[in-house]
């Protein structure tokens, strides 16, 4: 029987980072769920496809295969078996992927495809759903956060990283903003801590520190 670990949060919070380490660390899989937002979000500016047909969006959703591969601490994402984990990260899909999240459809189809991945191995999964929709049966459960000043600073700190210097660190703080009311207060799946999930504010804590912290709670030391 295969072991589930959900971890939410907001954008920026370090969610993805300390689960992929938490992942190579319990020797599980990982999969970043945004990942998958993201790429349908690419697919529609590949199709050409209005951002705001929704009908178009869900069916070309249903017919395109999805899969992930997690290996060597890469996580690398497909469509129809092309590699596209470089192209989701695009501005034009971080600004339309919180548009194309709020798509109920989009999300009715992206679940089933993560939960037949989760059915299948043990599993660390991010998002901002996890616990309370896609594994509410997660053996565990975290939120993890952080203040908006340091979220806006992890995800300027990312964007020099890639060698994008367009935006300025407050044109960075204004879009986490935005994205925490989007992705809070839309209809279907709304960002939300699970009544169960253990909360970690990652503010002051290095990656290190917030690892051994999610680790002492599986091993029941806390």
């Amino acid at each position: 029987m295969s072991t589930s670990i959900a971890i939410d949060g907001p954008a920026g919070a370090g969610k993805s980072t300390i689960a992929k380490m938490l992942a190579e660390k319990l020797n599980y899989t990982y999969l970043d769920s945004g990942a998958m937002y993201r790429a349908v979000t690419y697919l529609v500016f590949d199709n050409n496809l209005d951002i705001k047909d929704n009908n178009k969006i869900i069916k070309l959703t249903k017919r395109t295969d999805i899969d992930i591969d997690y290996s060597n601490n890469e996580f690398k994402i497909f469509i129809d078996n092309k590699d596209i984990s470089d192209q989701i990260r695009s501005e034009v899909v971080d600004k339309n992927v919180s548009t194309v999240a709020q798509i109920k459809g989009v999300r009715d189809e992206l679940v089933k495809k993560q939960r037949k991945i989760a059915n299948s191995k043990d599993i660390v999964m991010d998002g901002r759903d996890i616990g309370t929709r896609v594994l509410p049966n997660s053996d565990y459960k975290f939120y993890i956060t952080a203040t908006v000043k340091e979220r806006a600073k992890r995800r300027y700190q990312d964007i020099l990283d890639r060698g994008v210097t367009k935006k300025s660190l407050e044109e960075v703080k204004n879009e986490i903003v935005k994205r925490d009311k989007i992705d809070s207060n839309r209809k279907y799946s709304p960002l939300k801590k699970a009544d169960d999930s253990i909360v970690v504010d990652t503010t002051m804590l290095s990656k290190k520190e917030v690892l051994q912290k999610l680790l002492s709670y599986i091993k029941g030391e806390q």
